[in-house]
């Protein structure tokens, strides 16, 4: 039975998402499911992409999240021409007027916020996009061989325009690993777009009041760590990133046949992690399969590269993830005992 202490932490977290999804719908309409994956992400110390076409106010979004967190934010729009320095920050000759002498003084980049919109990712060359990544996992930055530390929360929202492809630096694999979601936007519905256009075209929109602070956000972090989570569902989350790896003993024919490389483990860790946030921001204190399942989709479809006959038929890494999350035994209790899970898995 949780503490009384836990449930009260538990109501404040489901309170903080209550609030900030009011304050977030000042400014934003509909992108409900995209809003929520923002949130448990934030809240679980990851990093996402946001992919979708241009005009889905993606920069708005992460903007006005932002403005709800009390938090830093920086927007660094990525250009062929984009150099690591440009983001990280550089060291320039100065002169102390005190002493007269000269001396290297570091000027900080754009990475010294908390919240980073890196604008169209892939369109910037291989060494700037690198010079992110140790940001991302490091959370320091490394200028003529010193390491600069971020501050906390440290957050990185990325987009990719999945049109306009020439011309690109396409992610790898392992690049894309770094990030715990792949966040897909789509079209807005017939009644989210007329509220859009009303709001847009009629007056100034009002503004999002803040929410959080850096503290409360990082008080929030720690306790999503701490929430338990069953062996069972564990099992469940390691078996749908098993499952898409080709080659291994527990991959369904279907794997073998359409993907080229599958989810390693980071995917495992991601599902179980991003789970405890879901549950929290719900207000519940235990985990279920369902909020495993829930966040399948963000975080697999970048990690499961279907190969070029699969590419050739149309299926794309999402409709692999809904196959495979359809042959996964649902039910937790019985994952152990049910023969469709892989041995490995319930020895």
């Amino acid at each position: 039975m949780p503490e009384q202490n836990d449930l009260e932490a538990v109501e404040r977290i489901r309170s903080a998402r209550d609030q900030l999804k009011t304050e977030i719908r000042k400014v934003i309409v509909g992108q409900e499911q995209v809003v929520d994956q923002l949130l448990i992400a934030l809240f679980s110390r990851g990093h996402c992409i946001l992919t979708g076409v241009p005009g889905l106010a993606k920069t708005l979004l992460i903007s006005t999240l932002s403005k709800t967190l009390s938090l830093s934010f920086k927007r660094v729009q990525f250009t062929p021409d984009l150099m690591p320095s440009d983001i990280t920050g550089t060291e320039v000759i100065q002169e102390n007027k005190t002493t007269g002498e000269r001396e290297l003084r570091f000027i900080p980049g754009p990475l010294f916020a908390n919240v980073i919109l890196a604008d169209e990712i892939n369109r910037t060359p291989p060494k700037t996009q690198a010079a992110l990544l140790e940001s991302m996992q490091e959370y320091q930055v490394t200028v003529a061989g010193k390491k600069h530390s971020l501050s906390l929360p440290f957050y990185v929202l990325a987009t990719q325009n999945p049109i306009e492809q020439e011309g690109t630096y396409p992610l790898p694999e392992a690049q894309l690993d770094r990030f715990m979601f792949n966040v897909k936007i789509d079209y807005p519905s017939a009644d989210d777009e007329l509220e859009i256009v009303r709001r847009t075209t009629a007056r100034d929109q009002e503004e999002p009041c803040s929410v959080l602070s850096a503290e409360d956000i990082l008080a929030l972090q720690q306790l999503v760590r701490r929430v338990p989570v069953g062996d069972s569902v564990i099992r469940y989350a390691m078996s749908l990133a098993r499952f898409s790896r080709p080659g291994a003993k527990e991959a369904p024919g279907f794997i073998n046949e359409s993907v080229a490389w599958g989810a390693g483990p980071r995917a495992s860790q991601f599902l179980v992690l991003g789970a405890k946030a879901r549950a929290l921001l719900d207000g519940r204190p235990a985990v279920t399969g369902a909020d495993v399942r829930a966040i399948a989709h963000p975080v697999l479809r970048h990690r499961i590269l279907p190969n070029f006959s699969a590419e050739a038929e149309g299926v794309s890494s999402d409709d692999l993830v809904a196959r495979i999350v359809a042959i996964v035994p649902r039910a937790e209790s019985d994952a152990l005992a049910d023969g469709k899970l892989p041995p490995v898995l319930g020895s």
